[in-house]
């Protein structure tokens, strides 16, 4: 599955600093920036999609050609670009690839890891990418119009303990709009969880149906 420009590039629009330029670029931008982007456009979507070995695979090769470079800084944004991916899908591990380098990151990408993990207490929202930051005031997804970047938002709140109901279900129907299996189980798990809490019978055989859809063995 193809996924829209828009939503491969979400990660890369949501770090403070495009960590990879255009291939037309006067002069010639290096090889190895060109192997990173693409490499991480397929690492988004087979992520996405539920296929891990291709999204490993993928990762590891963008990874491999940003580290050619020797820049730590650099590094730490290709991995901090992948916690936000797999943040989507309600995968958190404290962003554990970019923990090593964090030293290595600016002020923002550091505040753009805490905003992933929840830990929201002193964070300056004006350091966040700009579609983040009405997040941590409003405690809403609102108008975020890439659906990458609002499944991220949505799991920010999740873990910050904010998340309304409502953007859970802004969250689940972003995710199957896309066709995207990884976020939308994830998500539709969620409601499952919410349906068993209240004793709601029906929305547990409807969510569930919805899921045995979804679901496919995994890659």
């Amino acid at each position: 599955m193809k996924i829209s420009t828009v939503a491969s590039s979400a990660i890369f629009s949501a770090l403070p600093a495009l960590l990879l330029i255009a291939c037309s670029s006067k002069p010639p931008a290096p090889e190895w920036q060109g192997n990173a982007f693409g490499s991480m456009q397929s690492f988004s979507s087979a992520y996405l999609s539920g296929n891990t070995r291709v999204a490993d695979l993928e990762f590891a090769r963008a990874r491999d050609a940003v580290a050619s470079t020797g820049r730590a800084d650099l590094v730490a944004r290709v991995e901090l670009s992948r916690c936000a991916t797999r943040a989507a899908s309600l995968e958190f591990d404290n962003c554990a690839g970019f923990q090593p380098l964090a030293q290595d990151a600016d002020a923002g990408e550091r505040a753009y890891a805490a905003y992933l993990n929840g830990r929201w207490q002193g964070l300056d929202a004006g350091l966040l990418p700009p579609q983040h930051r009405a997040v941590i005031s409003s405690g809403r997804i609102g108008d975020i119009q890439d659906p990458l970047a609002r499944l991220v938002a949505a799991s920010a709140l999740l873990q910050s303990g904010r998340l309304m109901p409502a953007d859970i279900g802004n969250a689940t129907e972003t995710a199957s709009t896309q066709g995207w299996r990884r976020p939308l189980l994830a998500w539709l798990g969620v409601q499952l969880q919410r349906a068993r809490a209240a004793n709601d019978s029906e929305a547990q055989i409807r969510i569930q149906r919805r899921m045995d859809l979804v679901v496919k063995p995994q890659s």
